[in-house]
This record gives structure tokens, sequence and C-alpha cells, in this order.
């Protein structure tokens, strides 16, 4: 059995920065990462973004849980999800839709591919 913590979730030092792929307009946001892919295709990590707006790119199935900040989610076939520290969500595959980050996010994730 293999286990993998991240420690101080909502101060560790993130291992990697850039901008977001497809940023819709500015600021571009920046975002910052530190994570680890098991054997098995499961990634988890750490993952913080700056104020912006962009494209989710992510074609996996992804929980997650927001630690800090402020931002909203519009899938393109829905209705904007207001998100605050504290809140979870579960995104189903090759979901697609905007980003609005207004205040700084950090979360916590899990990747099935």
């Amino acid at each position: 059995m293999s286990i993998t913590q991240l420690k101080r979730a909502d101060s560790a030092v993130l291992q990697s920065s850039s901008p977001v792929a497809v940023p819709l307009g500015q600021p571009v946001a920046v975002t910052s990462t530190t994570s680890v892919q098991r054997s098995d295709g499961v990634e988890t990590g750490i993952w913080e973004c700056t104020p912006g707006r962009w494209r989710r790119q992510i074609t996996q199935q992804e929980f997650c849980h927001f630690i800090k900040g402020r931002c909203t989610f519009t899938p393109d076939d829905g209705e904007p999800l207001v998100i605050e520290a504290g809140d979870a969500l579960m995104l189903s595959a090759n979901s697609t839709g905007t980003w609005d980050i207004q205040e700084t996010v950090r979360k916590t994730y899990v990747l099935i591919f």
C-alpha cells in the first residue's frame, strides 16, 4: 500500500507556476501547483490560481476542495456556480466552461483518469 500525504495544504510552498493556457482577457491568471501522480493514473495535489478568467482545459474527472478564495465556474451547459473557501466540487470528465477567479483560490484536488 502506498500513502501520499500533502501537509499544510493551506500554506504549502507550491513547486511550479505558469500562466493559464486559454486566458480570456486581463489580468492573465497564473496557476501554481504541487502534485503526485500514481502509477494507476490518479493524480492528487494542491493548486492555486490568481485572479483572471480562462477556459477549463482538464478532461479528467476531478474532485476538489477549496481551501481559500472566491471564484465562479460557469459550465458551458449550465448556470454559474459561486465557489468559496470550504466548498467542494465533483466535475465529470470532459466538463467544459469558464473559470472567473475573483480572489486567489487554493484547492486540493484529485484527477481520476
